[in-house]
């Protein structure tokens, strides 16, 4: 077998050349002045950078070190001399709505689909949530109310009246 040729016989590389020490202190200045231009610039935070927006309001920019300018009253006199906060009532909501009148209150509710069902359901002997009974009472108490207003009497009082006038005959033994 042969033997492979030796790599020694081949030419050395040239050998890595030695900086000198004036080399590496001009290296050593110039990483030095590239880390120094790092950052912001030098009175960055007393003038900061104007930054152009786009929204166009034309508000003044703002600076980032000054706070709220709302005046703060200091002391236990000034704390009682700010008036409590009202809170504000529930039925704002209903206020908004434009005032029906009686009649226009009444012929919606008598019109009212979920009013409808709820009644024959209990006519069916359906037994309803706690909900829909509190509602169910609330509606039929409210029509109580506007038929009261208007005058309309019920036609159970005349069939009340009757039974009334039925029975006194037959206590006296009338026909």
């Amino acid at each position: 077998m042969k033997q492979p040729a030796r790599e020694s016989q081949k030419k050395p590389a040239a050998k890595a050349k030695r900086k000198t020490r004036d080399e590496i202190n001009t290296e050593a200045r110039d990483r030095k002045r590239d880390k120094k231009h790092r950052g912001h610039a030098s009175g960055s935070r007393a003038n900061p950078v104007a930054t152009s927006k786009k929204s166009g309001e034309g508000a003044k920019d703002k600076d980032p070190r000054i706070g709220s300018k709302k005046p703060i009253a200091l002391g236990a006199a000034a704390a009682a001399a700010q008036p409590a906060k009202k809170a504000k009532p529930v039925k704002a909501a209903e206020e908004k709505k434009p005032r029906l009148s009686p009649e226009e209150e009444l012929a919606k509710l008598e019109n009212d689909e979920r009013l409808d069902l709820l009644l024959d359901r209990l006519e069916n002997g359906e037994t309803l949530k706690a909900e829909d009974q509190a509602w169910l009472d609330q509606t039929l108490d409210r029509i109580d109310v506007l038929m009261e207003q208007l005058g309309i009497a019920l036609d159970d009082d005349v069939e009340d009246e009757e039974a009334e006038e039925d029975m006194y005959r037959l206590l006296k033994g009338g026909k």
